[in-house]
């Protein structure tokens, strides 16, 4: 039971930890809004509250003496994977903050990027908040207000890893993993179900190109036919010349 407990939470962190790197891509780009923000400040509480709960049950289960061979490498294996986890989101928070920075929204210092990046991402919070529609509720000064927050909330995810390792001593290089690497994207199950994607790559459509280099050709042939009969036409004017020159 504690297997599958442990195995269920660590899953719901790794989704809301994936879903905020994918708001964080969004930022300083012309996708980039207050609704973002405020997504991505709610986006990331939400993971650091699952890592809270995590580390609690993980380490509680590791310290117990009691528990079988089997079950403890089961859990240090879930520990690796936790830590991997919570390393992403320190990542993610940070690179957050320096492009938060970098491209506050209330007073523009610079222009947003044109990434090629459209559509809403509405539906990744929503998803990494297990809601049907997201609530906006934050004032519109929180592309700047919320940069202090996030800086104090760095630090304590900082704290948070350092205090991991020294209350648990799991030696990454010593756990075996149970699957192949790369075995999850040889699955066909996941592709739809782990899919956090929203924003789309705008894309020509392969017909137009098509179409678009049918036409280039057929002008180009156009091109050459016309300069063939212009060449033409010069030395028949040439031979006609000389001939009448000769005759007279």
């Amino acid at each position: 039971m504690g297997k599958e407990e442990c195995k269920t939470m660590l899953d719901a962190l790794n989704k809301v930890t994936a879903c905020y790197r994918h708001l964080v891509i969004a930022l300083g780009s012309t996708s980039d809004s207050q609704n973002l923000r405020e997504e991505l400040k709610k986006t990331r509480k939400k993971a650091q509250e699952l890592a809270v709960a995590n580390r609690t049950k993980l380490t509680s289960l590791l310290k117990d003496k009691s528990i079988s061979k089997e079950d403890r490498a089961e859990y240090e294996r879930l520990w690796v994977l936790f830590s991997s986890s919570m390393e992403l989101l320190e990542v993610d928070m940070k690179r957050s903050l320096e492009i938060g920075q970098d491209f506050p929204l209330k007073v523009p210092t610079r222009h947003l990027i044109q990434t090629g990046m459209t559509g809403s991402t509405n539906a990744v919070a929503a998803r990494a908040m297990s809601v049907q529609n997201m609530k906006y509720e934050a004032d519109s000064n929180i592309d700047t207000v919320d940069l202090g927050e996030l800086q104090t909330e760095i630090t304590q995810v900082s704290q948070m890893v350092e205090e991991m390792e020294m209350k648990v001593q799991v030696a990454p290089w010593a756990v075996v993993a149970k699957q192949e690497a790369g075995a999850e994207l040889k699955s066909s199950m996941s592709v739809g179900n782990s899919s956090v994607g929203v924003i789309s790559i705008c894309e020509e459509e392969p017909k137009d190109d098509e179409d678009g280099g049918g036409g280039s050709r057929e002008g180009s042939s156009g091109s050459i036919g016309a300069v063939v009969v212009f060449v033409i036409i010069v030395a028949v004017a040439l031979v006609l010349g000389y001939l009448v020159i000769n005759m007279s």
